[in-house]
């Protein structure tokens, strides 16, 4: 026998309404902070993925913890995008592992040769970001990296991995290998420089390369170097404005049209009345000047960590 048609029109609204709770429910469970255990590179991190990152950013990451298992906030699409200069990280890193230097030691010394001042004429029609070399001149490794961070030199970048690895095809090949060992999953690198669009990250692996990175007391210091002097380029200064100010200690900034603005960054700031390293990134940012919106969406977000 068939049941009453009645029963049916009571089912119905009724499965509506379980419907209509069910994507509320999902609605509101996507927009609030999500927390997930997870290998983040090397390190077991707690990651917490939050929709209220740096403002015009395409990526953010960030940390104020040193520790095992760290609590990593991060925000944006996690998938791989162009992170300009922000690679040269990734370059001093390989050459101070292949060629370590420390304390005052200034490394063996590094010769311009005519094909690196054919190089720089190159990059300089290109427009692209350098330092002025000659011939015959000589740079201690100190100094070349000195220029590869602070005024982010593309032909540089291009002397020292032929210096440090014999060609430039086999220092990224190494570049790579290290975002291997630190389990840089997301990370591919094809030029020492970051000029090209297919040098690619995301915000949370170039954290764990920045921690790494800082943990080496030489890298650590070039970092946070604000200027230098270069033997033919004379007083170069670093395009990251912000150390020395709000707590900023540590940082490499990068720049184009495929990466937007982007950096990576450490910052003293006092959280319960004590001193707590923030360590962030913040990748694609956008707007007409590209490092100074990047260095405005550092601030909020180095602000934001603070206050928890």
């Amino acid at each position: 026998m068939l049941a009453p048609r009645y029963r049916s029109n009571r089912v119905l609204p009724a499965a509506c309404i379980l419907l209509v709770l069910a994507l509320l429910v999902t609605v509101v469970v996507q927009r609030l902070p999500h927390h997930r255990l997870q290998r983040l590179g090397t390190i077991g991190a707690e990651i917490v993925a939050t929709s209220a990152g740096a403002p015009d950013a395409d990526q953010t990451a960030y940390t104020r913890d040193l520790g095992p298992r760290p609590r990593v906030v991060v925000s944006g699409a996690d998938e791989p995008i162009p992170i300009a200069s922000v690679a040269k990280v990734m370059t001093a890193y390989v050459v101070l592992r292949q060629h370590p230097i420390d304390g005052e030691d200034d490394g063996p010394i590094l010769r311009v040769t005519a094909a690196d001042v054919e190089d720089t004429r190159r990059r300089a029609a290109r427009d692209e970001s350098l330092v002025p070399v000659a011939e015959g001149e000589e740079l201690t490794e100190r100094q070349a990296l000195l220029a590869l961070l602070l005024p982010s030199a593309n032909n540089v970048a291009q002397l020292l991995a032929r210096w440090s690895a014999g060609s430039v095809a086999g220092f990224v090949a190494d570049m790579n290998s290290a975002a291997d060992r630190l389990g840089m999953a997301s990370t591919e690198y094809t030029d020492p420089s970051g000029y090209e669009p297919s040098t690619v990250s995301t915000a949370a692996d170039q954290l764990v390369l920045l921690l790494a990175a800082l943990e080496n007391p030489t890298l650590a210091a070039l970092l946070g170097t604000r200027s230098a002097e270069l033997p033919v380029a004379g007083t170069v200064r670093n395009t990251n404005t912000l150390l020395g100010r709000d707590g900023f200690v540590a940082g490499k900034t990068g720049s184009d049209d495929a990466a937007g603005g982007c950096l990576v960054f450490r910052a003293m700031r006092t959280v319960d009345g004590r001193q707590v390293p923030v360590t962030g990134v913040v990748l694609g940012v956008r707007g007409p000047r590209l490092i100074p919106a990047a260095l405005r969406a550092a601030q909020r977000l180095a602000d934001d960590a603070e206050h928890g």
